[in-house]
This record gives structure tokens, C-alpha cells and sequence, in this order.
């Protein structure tokens, strides 16, 4: 276990939350106080912020006619008193479900516990009277009941649809309550929850099973989480539900932004806890971004003027209680194979269709391409292949060519060809070192006089010659240049402005980070997208090192590495997903890496990721490729992507392109995250 701050949930804006499934009895108000609150204090002792029991908890639902019985009303009151007397010991925000009388109506309420008082009691809105339901027999509906107390235990406490509680001490920790047939309802109550603050809304449910109607709640959760931008947390009711005509099976679903965080066992024969860490930073964050979000509570008259904000002292957690949630060491990959398939198959027809829209459009006779037998550019090919197959063209038109220079590898340049040749392109060859043997001798580059200085100059004219050649050769034939930059590249600047894999007529990788190419060769090699000699060539790219081959091989035969300079694609497009999508602090950045990345021995792999690629990363190191990351990303690389060509946004995780997803200045600088990184993270 690590003490320092930087390892603790809180200080990254996580909350723990837990939907309960307490063993109810039928009636027994006394029993299921208890029953809760043994469920409460394994949440303490888990370090849960918050706890949802199901609805009615405290006397269970299905007991009909017995909710209008004065004894059942008494036993209810003196059975919270017990729960309101032992939060006091707790650290769990409890929401517990009760029947209470005010004024003359019995109300289904959900009652917020902490600290030793109540916070608030919420009324349901909507009664449900249909098929097996009837509770407008017993209940009467708390819509339009707003600004209001009811007295419980000699103490007046806020009552009423207009409640939401907010941590004092932790920024973003915002509840908002509601009740079962709420979220059924075309406008649930927690849509206005959200649009006043809420970044965590509740359900205290108690929804008998039927056939299916567990795939609808997990819809409904993770639909409202998605459309209120938040995180949604329900807990059924289950074992020792009254099953005279119903029958019940305990359901918890902990759902944040759309995305399904934690799902209970269900028909669980014991109590239970499902919990999960909720990113309510990630939340208040994609708020943000969201500018609908912002309209909608225009559009509803800005909810936030007329909530209650009902303020709680929650108490910071200390040390670390470890991460209740999955972390993608691949973001911009699923870890699911078929979603992973699925996004496969999505991003490579998202390009291949742009590029052939923009072959139509610009009525090109040919289009002109650089092979280098790496990564980016035999992706582009195969996409350019497929284009081409799909407008009815000959791929004879796709006009590849391979330019060795100074450092080109027999390998890489072997695999250019065969590629070539299995795709049946018109494929050739120019030599570039002639080209930039005289281009360094006009500059009196040291190189051109027989001394072996690779410096950037030397790197550049051969990048540089290639991009010049495939644009002259495009005017000569009729073409668009073909740009196979990535978007890893792009948001590191490891590409040559104005050349290079910078600039191109169509960027058709431009959206695409490195590791999703990777993962998008092994589907087409899956899945049979090419021939079996294209296959074996592809299969043979992705097992060599990512190299620019710009720099002659060492002394001991070692070539470039491009991981070795600017650190490994892995982490570069974990920590590029969350910078773009998000907009994360770089500490926290770090801390979501060291749990996914810290351990090689824990699941979650891919099982078409080569063994030799399970690698793990310490803190030290992430530190030390999030830096360098930082200071390229906002730094030194703004002004090439500000000049970048067309190219189609492919994935959810952002783009880069200027007249999209990213806009920034030119000459900014990185020192804030930089500062924020050196403050927030130990030096190891």
C-alpha cells in the first residue's frame, strides 16, 4: 500500500460507490435496518463513499396493503432512527429506501443518511399502476413538491423532487436521487438532477424480474448516464422480496458516461456489494465538452436555480485503496474481441470510404503513394488497395513507390516489394541517395564531405526528397499524393513539416493512432481482407521494430528505434487519448497509467497481442515518457498540425486535425502541465 497523496482515489476526483443487495424480510423494519447496515459497514471497511440500498428498503416493497398500517409506519421511523444513529461511525453516504407519511400522504421516498443526520428525503415522482403494479393505491406522488421539510424524529429535514447533495470537501461528489418507474419515465427526474450538478445519480429500484428486463434496466442506465453525463448507479431489490406473484433478482448496474463500469451477480442467494470507483473529474470534465449539455439546462430554464444543494462534510480518504474500475491499457483498442472486431471493421471502412469520396472528387487519374515496408505506410496501402477495388478501378492505378535512402533497411525495403507485388500496384523504385547526396553537397553538409554526421539536416533531406519526388510525380501522372503520417505522430511531432509525413493531397491516417493500426492489420489479416501472400507480408511488418531508418545502423548493427527516442507507442496513445479526449491533469494522466500498465502479470491483455509486447511500466518510467510527451504535445508540435492536410476523423478518442476536434496556439507552452506533473507525482 502506497501513503503518499498521489495514490489516493480522492485526490484524483474518484468516489467509490456501491449498489447493495441487503437480504430483505418481509415487513420487518428492525430486521432490515440491521441487515442493511451489516452491508454499510463492509462498505466502510471498502472504503465506499457511497451506498444505494433498493427501494422501500427499509420494509421491503411487496407488502401491499401493509404500507397504509400505522404499526408498519412506527417500526419504519424508529428502524431509520437506528440507521441515522450508526452512519455516525460510517463513512458511507447511504441512500435507504422508506414509506413515510406527511401530511396526511404516504410518500416512497429514498431518505440520504450521513455523518449521523439526514440529509434530505426525495419522493418518488412516478407511481407505476399498471399490469403487476398499483402503488397509487398506497402512495401519492412527490411531483411538483419542491422547497419543502418534513419532520422526522423532532428534526425538520428537507423534503421534496428539488434535492441534490454535494460534498463539501470533495469537488465533483454531487448526488442526485430518484426511484425505480423514474428512469422508466420519458423524463426522468435525473435528467434535471444532472443539468442542476448532480454528477452521480441513484436509483433505488425494487423491479421484479420478468424475462429480458434485465438487458432493459442496463439500457436505461447506461443511456441516461450517457444523455445527463453522468454516472448512474442502480440497485434492485433481491433475496427475501415477498414472492406471492413476483420474483426478484437483486440487480446492480454502475454505469458512467454510457460505458457499464460494474454489474452484480444476480439471484444471489446472500447479501452483496457491487462496487466501482466513479471518475467524476472524467465527468465534470466531458461536461465541459459537451455544449448540449449546457443548452439543455438553458432549455430547461437552468435547473440549478431551482435545486436545493444540500451540503455534506464527506471526509478525505487517505493512502491507496487501489482502482475499482478497468483501465484500458489500449484506449483507443477494446479489450472486448467482438467490440474490438466491431471497431476494426469501423475504422477501416470509415477510411477506405473517405478515401474513395476524395478520389472521386478530385477526379485523379492515379494515386500516388511512398512504400517504405513500415507500419503506416502499408496500412495506407491497404486501404488505398480496397478504395480503389471498391470505385471499380484497377489497382494497377495505385502508383507505390519504395525510395531507399542512406539508412533504408534490406528488410523493410524486401517487405515494400513483396507488399507491392501481392497487391498487384504498379510498383517502383527511386533511389534518393544521389538526390540527396547533392542536395547536402550544395549545403556544405559535413555528410557530403566524407564525414559521417547524421544530424537532423541529414534526416531531413532524405524525408524531405521522398515527399518532393511523390508530388512531382503526382503532377506528372495525374494523381493525389497519399499522406501515411498517424495520429501518434501528429500529436508527438515526430514528422517533417511541410514533407515528410507531414503534408500529403489526403491524410488517410491522419485520425488513426499507431496502436490501432497495429490492431487494425492483425483483423484484416484475420479476417481474410486480402489474399494468404498478402497476409504473410503483413504478418511480417508488424513483427519488426518501428524504425524511421533515416541514421545508419551503429557500430554493433543496432538501427534506429523511434520507441527508443520519443518512448513507446503504448504509453504515448494512453497518454494522447486522455489529453484530447479528456483534457486530464497530467498527474492523474499518470496515475490511470501506473494502475494499467504497472503490473504485466495482470489480465486484460488483447489475445492477438504478441507475448513480447506484455510489457510493464513502473511509475519513474511513465513519468519520464509523460514529460517528454507533454512538452512535444504543447510545445514544440502545434504548429505542424496546424498546417495538416485532409484527412477523415476516425476514432471517438479525438483528432488532430485544426478544422476539428483540436485548435490550439502555435507557440504555446507546456509549462503548466509540466509544473502540475513535477508537484502532483513523487520523484521515485
Amino acid at each position: 500500500m502506497q501513503d503518499h497523496p498521489f495514490y489516493a482515489l480522492h485526490t484524483h476526483g474518484l468516489i467509490r460507490v456501491a449498489a447493495a443487495t441487503p437480504a430483505a424480510s418481509v415487513g420487518d423494519a428492525r430486521a432490515n435496518a440491521h441487515a442493511m447496515l451489516d452491508l454499510a459497514r463492509k462498505a466502510d471497511e471498502d472504503g465506499v463513499d457511497l451506498v444505494v440500498f433498493p427501494e422501500l428498503s427499509l420494509t421491503s416493497y411487496a407488502i401491499d396493503d401493509l404500507h397504509l398500517q400505522g404499526a408498519m409506519h412506527a417500526a419504519t421511523l424508529a428502524a431509520l432512527g437506528e440507521m441515522v444513529d450508526a452512519s455516525a461511525a460510517l463513512s458511507p453516504v447511504m441512500l435507504v429506501g422508506a414509506a413515510l407519511p406527511r401530511n396526511g400522504r404516504l410518500y416512497n421516498c429514498a431518505v440520504v443518511i450521513a455523518c449521523g443526520r439526514i440529509l434530505g428525503v426525495v419522493p418518488k415522482t412516478f407511481l407505476p399502476n399498471y399490469r403487476e403494479y398499483y402503488e397509487k393505491r398506497w402512495f401519492a406522488s412527490g411531483a411538483g413538491l419542491t422547497g419543502l421539510t418534513i419532520d422526522l424524529d423532532g428534526q425538520s429535514v428537507p423534503f421534496g423532487t428539488d434535492l441534490i447533495f454535494a460534498a463539501e470537501d470533495l469537488p465533483g461528489f454531487v448526488i442526485h436521487t430518484e426511484i425505480c418507474e423514474d428512469y422508466w419515465a420519458p423524463t426522468p427526474p435525473s435528467t434535471l438532477g444532472a443539468l442542476a450538478g448532480a454528477t452521480i445519480c441513484c436509483n433505488l429500484s425494487a423491479s421484479n424480474i420478468v424475462i429480458g428486463k434485465a438487458r432493459d434496466r442496463a439500457m436505461l442506465a447506461a443511456a441516461q448516464s450517457a444523455r445527463a453525463a453522468c454516472a448512474y448507479v442502480y440497485s434492485a431489490a433481491g433475496i427475501g422480496e415477498s414472492t406471492t406473484d413476483l420474483s426478484w433478482d437483486g440487480q446492480g448496474l454502475i454505469h458512467e458516461l454510457g460505458e457499464a463500469i460494474a454489474e452484480s451477480e444476480r439471484f444471489l442467494r446472500a447479501p452483496a456489494l457491487t462496487s466501482a470507483d466513479i471518475d467524476v473529474e472524467r465527468i465534470v470534465q466531458e461536461r465541459l465538452r459537451f455544449g448540449t449539455f449546457n443548452d439543455a439546462a438553458a432549455f430547461a430554464g437552468h435547473p440549478e436555480q431551482r435545486f436545493r444543494r444540500i451540503g455534506f462534510v464527506h471526509g478525505a480518504e487517505a493512502g491507496d485503496r487501489g482502482l475499482r474500475r478497468a483501465v484500458h491499457r489500449f484506449p483507443f483498442v477494446p479489450d472486448d474481441p467482438a467490440r474490438r472486431d466491431a471497431d476494426c471493421y469501423e475504422a477501416y471502412n470509415i477510411q477506405v470510404e473517405a478515401l474513395a469520396k476524395r478520389l472521386e472528387a478530385s477526379r485523379a487519374k492515379t494515386l500516388v503513394i511512398g512504400v517504405s515496408g513500415g507500419l503506416d505506410s502499408t496500412h495506407a496501402l491497404i486501404v488505398a488497395a480496397k478504395a480503389t477495388d471498391r470505385l471499380g478501378w484497377s489497382r494497377d492505378r495505385i502508383l507505390a513507390f519504395t525510395m531507399p535512402g542512406f539508412a533504408t533497411g534490406e528488410g523493410t525495403k524486401a517487405h515494400a516489394w513483396a507488399l507491392m507485388r501481392s497487391l498487384g500496384v504498379t510498383a517502383e523504385e527511386i533511389d534518393i541517395r544521389p538526390a540527396a547526396q547533392q542536395l547536402l553537397a550544395d549545403m556544405r553538409h559535413p555528410f557530403a564531405q566524407g564525414e559521417p554526421v547524421h544530424d537532423v539536416t541529414f534526416e531531413n533531406v532524405q524525408a524531405g526528397l521522398r515527399t518532393d519526388y511523390l508530388f512531382r510525380l503526382a503532377n506528372q501522372r495525374g494523381g493525389i499524393v497519399l499522406g501515411t503520417g498517424d495520429l501518434s505522430e501528429l500529436a508527438l511531432g515526430w514528422c517533417t513539416y511541410g514533407v515528410g509525413d507531414q503534408m500529403s493531397h489526403y491524410a488517410v491516417n491522419a485520425g488513426v493512432p499507431k496502436t490501432l493500426i497495429q490492431f487494425l492489420i492483425r483483423w484484416c489479416i484475420r479476417t481474410g481482407q486480402y489474399d494468404e501472400a498478402t497476409n504473410d507480408v503483413l504478418a511480417a511488418i508488424l513483427a519488426q521494430e518501428i524504425s524511421p531508418e533515416l541514421v545508419p545502423a551503429d557500430a554493433s548493427g543496432a538501427m534506429q528505434s523511434t520507441e527508443a527516442m520519443i518512448g513507446p507507442y503504448a504509453l504515448n496513445d494512453f497518454f494522447a487519448h486522455y489529453v484530447i479526449r479528456y483534457g486530464l491533469k497530467p498527474s492523474k494522466i499518470a496515475f490511470l497509467a501506473w494502475h494499467a500498465w504497472h503490473d504485466a502479470e495482470a489480465g486484460g491483455w488483447p489475445e492477438d497481442l504478441p507475448q513480447d509486447a506484455r510489457v510493464a511500466y513502473d511509475l519513474p518510467t511513465i513519468r519520464h515518457w509523460l514529460e517528454r510527451f507533454l512538452t512535444r504535445f504543447f510545445q514544440t508540435s502545434q504548429f505542424k498540425r496546424s498546417a495538416l492536410p485532409n484527412g477523415p476523423k476516425v476514432s471517438p478518442g479525438g483528432a488532430l486535425s485544426p478544422r476539428g476536434d483540436w485548435r490550439a496556439p502555435s507557440d504555446g507552452t507546456a509549462s503548466v502541465w509540466l509544473q502540475e506533473l513535477s508537484q502532483a507525482v513523487p520523484h521515485m
